[in-house]
C-alpha cells in the first residue's frame, strides 16, 4: 500500500512539472511511463531518465503518439548499443520498438521481411538457419535492425545498405512510404544513413543468396566471432566502436599512435584491448564517458593531424 501511494504521489508531482507535455499525450495502447530510467536501457549503463517513455501496440499505436506530438521533442531509441544517454536524461517522448515490431520472416527462399525492432544479430541467426548466405557479417553487431540501418551498420567490408532491398518508412505527418534500394543509393554511405532523421524505420526487405548447405555460412559466422572475440572486449560496459575510421585509417591506430590508449576520466577509460571502445568500469557518468571521447579527439587532432568523428550517438541533455 505504501509502495503504492508512493507511485501516485511521484506521478503527480511529475505530472504537475510537465503539464504541458502530459496534457498533450494522446490515448495509447502500448507501454507508457513517465520519468522512466533509461540506465539498464543502453550498453554503457549509464543517462538519466525519459520524460515519457512509449512503446507502441502496433503501427497504428505509434501513429497516433506522432500524429498528437506536433511540438514535442521525439527520440527513437533501439537496443542501446550504439548510443551515449547523457545524465540529464531525453527530454519530450523516448519511443522505442519493442516485441510488436521485432518479427523476421524468410520469403522466397533468399528474402527477410525484418521488423525494425528486430536485433540485427538475430537476422543472421534466421538466414544461418535457413541457408542463406549474406548476412554473416551481422553475427556480431549488436543493435536493433532500425539503429543498424540508421547508421548503416557493418563490419568486414560489408554494411547492411548491401543487403537492402526495400525499406518501409514512417514520417512525422504520419505518411507510411516504401522505398526500393535504387531510390536510396544517395541515402547511404559508410556508417551514414542521410534520411530524414525524424523518419521512423519501420521494416525492411533484405536479400541474400541461397545456399544448399549452410555448413559454410556457419563457417563464416564462427570466424566471424572468433575474430571479434580475439580483438575486441567482452564482458565490459561499452557501446562498441566510438569514432567512425576516417577515409583509409583507423581509429584505434589513431588513438593508439597519440598515446591515449588506457587514459581515463572518472569511471570511463580506454579498452587496452582495443583503442576504439570506451569502457564504463562501472562507476562512470555519462559526462565522464563523453569528456574521455572529446579529450581523445583533442590529443588525436593535435598529434596526428585528424578530426575523428563520433560513431555513438549522443542523446538527451547534461545534468544540470
Amino acid at each position: 500500500m505504501a509502495k503504492r501511494t508512493f507511485l501516485k504521489r511521484f506521478l503527480k508531482n511529475f505530472k504537475n512539472k510537465n503539464d504541458s507535455l502530459v496534457s498533450s499525450l494522446p490515448k495509447v495502447r502500448g507501454v507508457l511511463l513517465f520519468n522512466e530510467p533509461l540506465s539498464k536501457k543502453n550498453w554503457f549503463g549509464v543517462g538519466g531518465a525519459a520524460d515519457v517513455y512509449f512503446e507502441p501496440a502496433d503501427i497504428d499505436d505509434l501513429k497516433t503518439m506522432i500524429l498528437n506530438l506536433k511540438s514535442v521533442p521525439i527520440t527513437l531509441l533501439g537496443a542501446g548499443s550504439n548510443v551515449l544517454i547523457r545524465d540529464g536524461g531525453i527530454p519530450g517522448v523516448t519511443i522505442k520498438l519493442g516485441k510488436a515490431f521485432s518479427k523476421i520472416e524468410v520469403v522466397e527462399d533468399d528474402k527477410l521481411i525484418v521488423k525494425a525492432g528486430a536485433l540485427v544479430m538475430d537476422v543472421s541467426r534466421v538466414a544461418q538457419k535457413n541457408s542463406i548466405s549474406g548476412f554473416e557479417f551481422l553475427c556480431g553487431i549488436p543493435g536493433s535492425l532500425g539503429g543498424g540501418i540508421r547508421m548503416n551498420a557493418g563490419a568486414y567490408g560489408s554494411s547492411l545498405f548491401d543487403v537492402l532491398e526495400k525499406l518501409t518508412v514512417l514520417t512525422k505527418e504520419g505518411h507510411i512510404k516504401e522505398f526500393q534500394k535504387d531510390e536510396l543509393l544517395d541515402a547511404f554511405s559508410y556508417r551514414c544513413c542521410h534520411l530524414p532523421s525524424d523518419w521512423i524505420f519501420l521494416e525492411a526487405v533484405l536479400k541474400g543468396k541461397k545456399e544448399t548447405d549452410n555448413q559454410l555460412i556457419t563457417e563464416r559466422m564462427n570466424l566471424n566471432k572468433q575474430k571479434r572475440d580475439a580483438g575486441q572486449p567482452k564482458g565490459v560496459r561499452t557501446a562498441g566502436s566510438t569514432f567512425k575510421n576516417p577515409q583509409g585509417l583507423s581509429a584505434w591506430q589513431l588513438i593508439e599512435k597519440s598515446g591515449m590508449k588506457n587514459a581515463k576520466v572518472g569511471g570511463a577509460v580506454v579498452s587496452d584491448k582495443h583503442a576504439n571502445f570506451l569502457i564504463n568500469t562501472g562507476k562512470a557518468t555519462a559526462k565522464d564517458i563523453e569528456t574521455l571521447g572529446e579529450k581523445i579527439r583533442q590529443v588525436v587532432l593535435e598529434k596526428e593531424g585528424v578530426s575523428l568523428e563520433w560513431e555513438v550517438k549522443k542523446l538527451g541533455v547534461e545534468d544540470e
